[in-house]
C-alpha cells in the first residue's frame, strides 16, 4: 500500500524508517521564510532513499527545485498554477474535507485527493467515519487517498474501502 508521510521538520531517523512505497510531503507552515537549502537537502536525502518528495503549498518552488510534485492543502483555493508548465512526471496532489473542496481540487487538476479526516484524531473531534468517507470518495473520479487519525489499530479498516493509499504523520513516525 502506498503511504504519504507528512513532515514539518527534517528528521533522518523518521525518514529512514520508511519503505520505498512511502512518499514524503514537507509542510512548512510554521515559517514565513522558505529555506530552499533545507528543501534541497530533504530532496537529496529522499532521492538517496528512493522516496518521492512533495512540497506543500508552493508549486512554483517545487517546479524550480525539480521535485516529484506538490501538495495543495484544502485551504489553498488558487488556480494560478494551472498556467504553469509542468514536467511530465510532476504530480499535483491535494486535500479536501467536503464535496465543495473536492470540486476545487478537481479544477486545480490534482491527480489524487486526500479526503480527511477519516478517523477521530487528537487535533479534532470532527471526522468523517468510513461511510461518509466512502460517500465522498464515490463523488469523484480522481484517485482518493485517506488521511487523518490513521493508526495501527484502524489501518486495516481502510482495506474495506478498496483504497491503495493513505497519508499519516504519527503512525509513520513510530
Amino acid at each position: 500500500m502506498k503511504k504519504y508521510y507528512f513532515i514539518s521538520k527534517f528528521n533522518t531517523n523518521n525518514i529512514d524508517k520508511q519503505d520505498s512505497q512511502t512518499a514524503i510531503i514537507f509542510r512548512n507552515y510554521c515559517s514565513k521564510k522558505i529555506n530552499e537549502d533545507l528543501i534541497i537537502k530533504i530532496k537529496n536525502y529522499c532521492k538517496k532513499k528512493s522516496l518521492k518528495f512533495y512540497l506543500s503549498n508552493n508549486i512554483k518552488l517545487a517546479i524550480k527545485l525539480n521535485l516529484d510534485g506538490a501538495y495543495i492543502p484544502a485551504f489553498n483555493k488558487s488556480f494560478m498554477h494551472n498556467s504553469y508548465n509542468l514536467k511530465k512526471n510532476f504530480k499535483l496532489i491535494g486535500s479536501a474535507h467536503n464535496l465543495a473542496e473536492i470540486r476545487i481540487k478537481e479544477k486545480q487538476n490534482v491527480t489524487s485527493i486526500f479526503i480527511s479526516s477519516i478517523f477521530k484524531n487528537s487535533k479534532s473531534n470532527k471526522f468523517l467515519g468510513i461511510y461518509k468517507f466512502f460517500n465522498l470518495m464515490s463523488l469523484t473520479k480522481k484517485n482518493v487517498i485517506c488521511l487523518g487519525g490513521i493508526n495501527k489499530d484502524n489501518v486495516k479498516k481502510i482495506n474495506l474501502l478498496n483504497i491503495s493509499s493513505f497519508g499519516s504523520i504519527s503512525m509513520l513516525e513510530n
